[in-house]
């Protein structure tokens, strides 16, 4: 076949984008050519926008840096995050597909326990087009997939499952552990391949990675907000987890599913401990009192869209958290602006303009 240039056409090629925040030449692309190729790109350039990001030949992308934001939103880029990953939410706002697979630059293609690569996306892409069961848990994990059923004892009724919103996908090599567990296990890899995708069970939380993600932007898109982080702000490396508590509550208030597990990717680089906890510590200590918050909080029946989901979450997140800290204060008014920032660039036609695009 070496000879023939017609390849299949992936799933969903036309209704998928892939989301990269990045400060850096792009060459771990390279790897991924195989998955990511037929795909539409969309690079969103932190730091320096005068720095030339290099994209490998071959690739269909769009690249937006800071200043194209700042023309896109105007006013409203300052819901935005600067030096910080945070900002590939930018990416999830100007896309016009279904569905949204993000992943961070420093993660290459891992293999299974049998030696073969794993197509991440097209797991990914399993998992949002097959229900989830929040509402019953299944033993034997995901029914839906090939080889396993709902096992006896599980309601009929609720076996038709329900709308899956996100994957949530793995890392083998580096974990993704926080400053102070990175810092008493310097040496720790995660070396386990664990064959399962489960989904989060309603009412339960989880601290959801932003490095292997996918979801649907039809469903869930106005509520994967990652928040203010990085320059300027007392705060880094929440910005994933914050959007992962919003979701899960909005998505248990909609009736929908989140899935965790399969696919893994291989996670190359450890983040530097002490940067880390610098940028995290604040968080440990808040985490104490925004879990609670999550947990108790309830959305009135009235809000039928995310986006009135969204901004009902950040009325309370105003009210009930500005007490911990006024930062709490400045996101719960970003929040407003970031679902009023989506529904100008979402609602006629495309407003986006590239700086990029080959």
């Amino acid at each position: 076949m070496a000879g023939s240039s017609v390849k299949p056409t992936p799933i969903l090629k036309d209704e998928l984008d892939i989301v990269i925040p990045t400060i850096r030449n792009l060459d771990f692309l390279e790897m991924w050519r195989p998955f990511f190729e037929q795909y539409h790109l969309i690079i969103v350039q932190d730091g320096d926008p005068s720095k030339i990001i290099k994209v490998p030949d071959g690739f269909d992308y769009e690249l937006y840096n800071r200043n194209d934001i700042n023309r896109i939103l105007g006013p409203k880029a300052s819901c935005i995050s600067f030096k910080d990953s945070a900002c590939r939410c930018f990416g999830y706002m100007v896309s016009k597909k279904k569905y949204i697979y993000t992943i961070d630059d420093d993660c290459f293609v891992a293999k299974n326990p049998s030696g073969e690569l794993i197509n991440a996306l097209e797991q990914h892409i399993k998992n949002l087009l097959s229900p989830s069961t929040p509402f019953f848990f299944n033993t034997l994990y995901d029914p839906y997939r090939e080889g396993a059923d709902f096992v006896r004892g599980y309601p009929f009724s609720l076996r038709e499952g329900a709308p899956t919103a996100v994957s949530h996908g793995l890392w083998l090599n580096i974990p993704d552990y926080d400053a102070p567990t990175q810092l008493v296990k310097p040496r720790e890899r995660n070396t386990r391949y664990v064959d399962a995708v489960l989904t989060v069970p309603k009412g339960t939380l989880f601290p959801m990675c932003g490095m292997n993600l996918g979801f649907n932007r039809e469903l869930i898109g106005p509520a994967m907000y990652f928040g203010l982080m990085g320059d300027g702000q007392p705060i880094g490396r929440y910005d994933d987890m914050w959007a992962g508590w919003c979701m899960k509550v909005i998505c248990d208030h909609m009736g929908w599913g989140v899935k965790t597990g399969l696919p893994y990717i291989w996670h190359s680089k450890a983040s530097n401990p002490f940067v880390n906890l610098k940028k995290e510590y604040k968080g440990i200590y808040w985490q104490e009192d925004l879990i609670p918050f999550f947990q108790s909080a309830v959305l009135p029946k009235e809000c039928v869209t995310v986006q009135q989901c969204y901004i009902e979450l950040a009325k309370q997140v105003k009210e009930k958290l500005g007490k911990v800290d006024p930062y709490f204060i400045k996101l719960a008014d970003a929040m407003v602006t970031w679902i009023e920032a989506w529904d100008e660039l979402n609602s006629s036609g495309e407003k986006s303009s590239k700086s990029t695009s080959k």
